[in-house]
């Protein structure tokens, strides 16, 4: 029998869950392409290696940008290998209108704020690559089901998911999203600006590689004694030679607190217009964090600190939002009232 599988399409990461079997894969959402004959070199982690290191006719490139798919074509091609990868072939689904064991239904979750046109696409995508039904699952929402949140009580659930592209807010309760605010900044927003600030103070020109490490290491939202510096090689913009310079955390903290100020904004923003008897629970259970971006030093308490409203990280906050959606394939009925398809 074929075993149903939940996907993760994220900005950043794409992560595949497999009915009865857990998670079975997790890689970068890249896919590299040879221009000349549209022929897909690679995915994943091999993709991932060649960003900025190819000749011109090919390209690696990432389909979905703050949360919005920018290229239909390469998303297609995406979903239909990551289900061939999963043992899905698109030759497998009989031409009949009956579901039978061999075509496996996929539930795919996406950024709150994608487009009619982005539903379309993606479901029709994954039809066309094997499966025998296609459902769509807000990211928030998952990830509050992985968080394991009881989000079929009467009670607020707040879940903040700061993805690649996107920082979605979102409380829940009695099973349904009662307030949302989704805002186009992520974790490539800080490498952007961790880019941006070394060009115009060092005059030093870096890849997206290297500012996401710099990230890593030594970004913070706010001081803490791990504070430390940092050395970086790049290419001089006068000169047009490698240079090395040293990065301390305080420049790094400068260079991302626009960023970080305008995801905590939207977290406000969404609970300035909680109602009141759901916000009062939030005071008790708290703002849970999950996501890549949530991961940067001292973002928890810096959020803690301004919005007066206890801050907690999720135990799994990378694979909250496909654990959460794996549980809806292993529960497909019982939940399926959840799906996007189903709420509209």
């Amino acid at each position: 029998m074929a075993r149903d599988l939940a996907i993760d399409l994220g900005t950043a990461n794409t992560l595949v869950y497999k009915q009865g079997e857990g998670i079975i894969m997790n890689e970068p959402t890249v896919i590299a392409k040879n221009r000349r004959t549209n022929e897909v070199l690679a995915t994943g982690h091999e993709a991932w290696d060649m960003i900025g290191r190819t000749p011109s006719f090919i390209v690696a490139v990432r389909p979905l940008r703050g949360g919005a798919i920018t290229d239909f074509e390469t998303t297609e091609q995406m979903i239909r290998l990551l289900l061939k990868r999963a043992g899905v072939s698109r030759f497998a689904r009989p031409k009949v209108l009956i579901c039978v064991p061999s075509a496996p239904k996929v539930l795919i979750c996406v950024p709150s704020a994608i487009t009619e046109v982005e539903r379309r696409a993606v479901t029709e995508a994954t039809r066309r690559a094997g499966a025998a039904d296609a459902q769509l699952l807000e990211q928030p929402m998952a990830a509050a089901i992985g968080a394991d949140l009881p989000i079929e009580e009467p009670v607020g659930n707040m879940v903040v998911d700061i993805g690649g592209g996107t920082t979605e807010t979102a409380v829940i309760s009695l099973g349904g999203i009662v307030t949302l605010r989704a805002e186009r900044v992520g974790g490539f927003s800080m490498d952007e600006a961790i880019q941006g600030w070394v060009r115009k103070e060092h005059g030093l020109a870096i890849g997206e590689r290297t500012a996401e490490e710099i990230k890593i290491q030594i970004g913070s939202a706010q001081p803490s004694s791990a504070d430390r510096d940092a050395e970086v090689k790049g290419r001089d913009l006068v000169t047009g030679l490698p240079k090395t310079v040293v990065l301390t955390a305080s420049e790094i903290r400068e260079a991302l607190d626009e960023v970080v100020t305008r995801m905590i904004d939207s977290v406000k923003e969404c609970l300035a217009v909680t109602p009141p008897e759901l916000a009062q629970d939030l005071l008790t259970r708290g703002i849970y964090l999950v996501g890549g971006g949530a991961l940067l030093r001292g973002l928890p308490e810096r959020l803690q600190m301004e919005t007066k409203v206890p801050v907690l990280m999720s135990s799994q906050p990378l694979e909250a939002v496909v654990l959460g959606a794996g549980h809806c394939i292993e529960n497909y009925q019982a939940l399926r009232g959840m799906f996007m398809d189903a709420r509209r």
